[in-house]
């Protein structure tokens, strides 16, 4: 009865592991969860307000399907402040959030045999919103010892005639990794040398530590501008994942495709969410430096705490709010009774016997990694890696 393509896609295990966190908490149980891909803090007030007053004024019907002019504009002068980037507002189409931002572009952009070059560990989405789009994903398999990131060497090998497009994210969820300038002025070489587009997913440009600095691969040259799409949205960074706000800039023809598409799928994104996001981005961004200040502490204590923990590891993340824990010496080890031999197996055996919810590697593309999320509070990250510990400590 059903399509190929409705069979063919997987359900998201981040959300599925939210869910089911959610569910065990409705039944009184205490259960922590590091699932969750969205800053625990509540939108900005400013940001509320703006909203509130846009329903007063019965800003409450239809918009352009592909974004209000005054978001776009706010979105282009964001684009030239932050990113040295020149693009008009009419190559910015405003969607429901970042994940249909790439849905779109893929559609757009692919036929059926196309293939899209998807490097581990990747978001969860990537394999699947190619598919939907009509793509084929083609997984490259990067290292631990390379921070997860692609080389060159790593793209040419995957290259095919078939090739169409390359999905690349910096900061990375799940590893927070980041591609430098020199790695990505390589890496643009290779998308223009060979004729291919490239979806640069910036989602956390903003939440960045150290002295890590986020740059946009469509900055470094008009020839690979023009074969980008960039992905961002205000979900992380001004916590309004529920007001499902995203936007792709890209060349015009692409723009208007997307925006035709869109026209027909969706109509337009939420209005009330529009001006809201407009405030997000034109409004004073001393919010996001609150929040990032929030997450590095938190960041810095879980990368202690981990240390300390037997048979785990994890690399230090330079950006978004995720850390990525191997736990390959688990492997073979066994909890009552019940054999770890990959991610799933631990999430699951961590969650039945200390309650405890995260994201097992293997929805990334790596078996035996964990995802933990630190947008939650120090205290629910302090007794949920206590339990973690304990966990581990009962494998013999």
């Amino acid at each position: 009865m059903l399509s190929d393509k409705a069979k063919n896609v997987s359900p998201s295990p981040t959300l599925a592991i939210s869910a089911k966190a959610k569910e065990m908490k409705s039944q009184g149980i205490d259960v922590i969860g590091f699932g969750a891909g969205e800053p625990d803090f509540d939108t900005p007030e400013h940001i509320k307000k703006r909203a509130i007053k846009e329903i007063e004024n019965g800003f409450t019907g239809y918009t352009p399907a592909a974004g209000v002019p005054e978001l776009k504009e706010v979105i282009a002068n964001k684009l030239k402040r932050d990113n040295n980037l020149d693009y008009s507002a009419d190559q910015i189409v405003v969607s429901n959030g970042a994940k249909h931002s790439i849905l779109n572009a893929c559609s757009a952009l692919l036929n059926e045999g196309d293939e899209v070059l998807v490097p581990t560990p990747y978001w969860v989405s990537y394999p699947e919103l190619v598919k939907l789009g009509g793509g084929t994903p083609k997984i490259i398999e990067t290292s631990e010892a390379n921070n997860f990131k692609v080389t060159i060497k790593d793209l040419e090998n995957s290259l095919s005639s078939k090739t169409k497009l390359l999905i690349l994210n910096s900061p990375s969820n799940p590893s927070g990794q980041m591609y430098t300038k020199e790695e990505l002025k390589e890496i643009g070489d290779f998308v223009v040398k060979n004729g291919i587009y490239v979806i640069s997913d910036e989602i956390y440009e903003y939440i960045v530590y150290d002295d890590n600095k986020h740059v946009s691969i469509a900055s470094l040259s008009s020839e690979l501008k023009d074969r980008t799409i960039i992905i961002n949205g205000v979900s992380k960074s001004y916590a309004m994942t529920g007001w499902r706000i995203g936007y792709t800039a890209s060349n015009l023809e692409l723009a208007k495709a997307m925006g035709a598409m869109q026209s027909h799928a969706t109509s337009n994104p939420c209005s009330i969410s529009q001006m809201a996001a407009h405030e997000a981005i034109s409004g004073p961004q001393d919010c996001v430096g609150e929040m990032v200040k929030e997450f590095d502490k938190r960041r810095k204590f879980m990368q202690q705490r981990i240390k300390e923990i037997p048979y785990l590891e994890a690399m230090e993340p330079q950006g978004a709010f995720y850390m990525f824990v191997s736990m390959k010496e688990t492997s073979g080890m066994k909890h009552e009774n019940n054999e770890i031999n990959d991610s799933q197996n631990f999430a699951k055996y961590l969650l039945d016997s200390k309650k405890v919810a995260l994201v097992p590697g293997d929805g990334f593309g790596a078996k035996y990694y964990i995802r933990i999320s630190y947008a939650t509070s120090m205290d629910n990250i302090e007794r949920g890696l206590d339990r973690i510990e304990e966990f581990v400590k009962e494998l013999s």
